[in-house]
């Protein structure tokens, strides 16, 4: 599980032990990109929710995607930043961020290209304009963060990087 943190080291939560954070988490590319793709969904959603959205069916879809990954983001970030994770051990963390990661840069990029496609230059009101614009290039920031999640959870995933000491299963009992 190397990348995902708390790999190192060699801790079990046991079930009725209280959330504790873990500052090592914010530090780790996992805790890291999680952010970015935090700040940035909610970019994307509040400039589209800053317009007249409602007329136009393109940026319904926009908003649905950068809304839902940006609150099952929100849910994953608290989850391993409060090592909730570790509370679970019977559910493969690794493939399921992988899942969700590659789930997120497809629907994204479909939300991008949406976006773009959709922005209208002569519209009647400029700062919409400018907005669905902005909305379009933070789409495809996130969209490219969730892509590079994709590629270091299918690593924590496939156990590359990591050595046979700090690949082996711990005792959860």
């Amino acid at each position: 599980m190397a990348g995902l943190p708390g790999a190192a080291r060699a801790r079990s939560a046991s079930p009725g032990s209280p959330p504790a954070l873990d500052g090592s988490f914010l530090l780790s590319p996992l805790g890291g990109l999680m952010c970015a793709q935090a700040v940035l969904g909610l970019l994307v959603w509040s400039l589209i929710a800053a317009t007249t959205y409602h007329l136009h069916a393109a940026y319904g879809w926009v908003m649905f995607v950068s809304l839902f990954f940006w609150i099952l983001t929100l849910l994953f970030f608290v989850t391993y930043l409060l090592q909730l994770h570790q509370k679970f051990y019977m559910i493969p963390w690794p493939l399921v961020l992988m899942i969700y990661n590659a789930v997120a840069t497809v629907l994204y990029l479909t939300a991008f290209v949406t976006c773009a496609a959709a922005v209208q230059p002569t519209s009647w009101r400029q700062w919409d304009y400018n907005r669905r614009a902005a909305a379009s290039f933070f789409a495809c920031v996130t969209m490219i963060t969730y892509g590079v999640s994709t590629f270091f959870s299918f690593r924590a995933w496939k156990g590359l990087g990591s050595n046979a000491a700090t690949s082996q299963v711990t005792d959860h009992a």
